[in-house]
């Protein structure tokens, strides 16, 4: 674009030039003086036809970046696929965490691939651990002592996620992903856990059924006191659902 805007301003001042001289209609130069009008004309026809282009293309570019799909990413625990609702599944994986009675243990759970890169081994005794997660209680599907699988899911053209505890249905506004049952590592536990949102229709995973512990999950109940009761009722399961909007 400069190149051509040079070249045009060049032609110009050419034939500004040429115009400031007296010539006569038989003079060859006149012609070729005519024909340089002609040519700036044309330029300038195009210059105008390409900044349009560009212009255009600009707009379109605006347009995309405000009007491109948002998605939020969450993790759907106990489960190996994602709920629908415009939801796309990333991948579907192993639940897992640090071992339930280590001090020092990784408080936040994690979703693990299927197929992990191998990393090189560690001979020293200077590093954190991970273990698989596993059911302690049987919930309403018979998953005592399984292990849990996950599911890492894209909720499609929504910015924002909240996983909200007791209660089973969504605010006004936003939409229910799935639902299920509050779990966390068990009271006297040595290892920090967290609270996270159990799928209530549990999956488990292939040949997950040994008592081998683990990141250990248990539901949650209501301790009156502290916590008010009502709304809340004592050593009652606390239930959740994850929302979307």
């Amino acid at each position: 674009m400069t190149r051509l805007l040079v070249l045009i301003f060049i032609l110009v001042h050419e034939s500004s030039a040429k115009n400031s001289k007296r010539i006569l209609l038989t003079d060859p130069d006149f012609a070729d003086n005519q024909q340089m009008h002609k040519d700036i004309q044309n330029l300038k026809a195009l210059v105008q036809q390409m900044q349009g282009k560009i212009q255009t293309q600009e707009q379109t570019i605006e347009k995309f970046a405000t009007t491109a799909p948002a998605g939020v990413v969450f993790t759907r625990w106990g489960r190996k696929d994602c709920a629908g609702n415009n939801t796309d599944l990333v991948y579907s994986g192993i639940s897992g965490g640090g071992f339930y009675s280590h001090k020092g243990r990784a408080a936040e759970p994690i979703c693990l691939p299927h197929d992990p890169y191998i990393g090189s081994p560690i001979t020293n005794g200077y590093h954190a651990s991970l273990y698989g997660m596993e059911y302690q209680d049987n919930f309403p599907s018979n998953v005592y002592n399984k292990d849990v699988p996950c599911a890492v899911c894209r909720a499609n053209h929504v910015t924002s996620k909240i996983m909200i505890p007791g209660k089973v249905t969504c605010y006004a506004g936003w939409r229910k992903e799935y639902g299920g049952i509050l779990v966390a590592g068990f009271d006297t536990s040595e290892g920090a856990s967290s609270f996270i949102c159990v799928d209530q229709k549990q999956d488990v995973l292939e040949a997950g059924v040994g008592n081998d512990d683990g990141y250990l999950i248990y539901p949650v109940v209501a301790k009156c006191g502290s916590l008010k009761c009502p709304p809340y009722v004592q050593d009652t399961r606390i239930s959740c659902i994850v929302c979307t909007k």
